[in-house]
């Protein structure tokens, strides 16, 4: 019985660990040939609070050299609410 416990237990704990939501959405696109290069930037909160968080357009273009955009993707994962992490995905030349 104890054993059926502490595996249920276990069980419960690791189901509350691993659970996420992970959502990527478009953001712009141009008429610019695709790229090959990729740019990204992001940062991660806890319990709601952001500090020196920079996923902006701006700093992945810096991060990928990219001369021009040709598309914008951000991306935002959540772990219970917990942790948020923040993305932002930017292709080009």
């Amino acid at each position: 019985m104890k054993l059926a416990i502490k595996n249920s237990a276990a069980g419960i704990i690791s189901m509350i660990w691993l659970c996420g939501c992970s959502l990527t959405e478009p953001i712009a696109a141009t008429s610019n040939p695709t790229g090959d290069k990729v740019g990204v930037s992001s940062g991660t909160c806890y319990f709601g609070i952001c500090l020196n968080v920079d996923a902006s357009i701006n700093s992945a273009v810096k991060n990928g050299n990219i001369k021009s955009i040709t598309t914008v993707d951000y991306r935002t994962t959540n772990y219970l609410g917990i942790i948020k992490k923040y993305e932002c995905i930017v292709t080009g030349n």
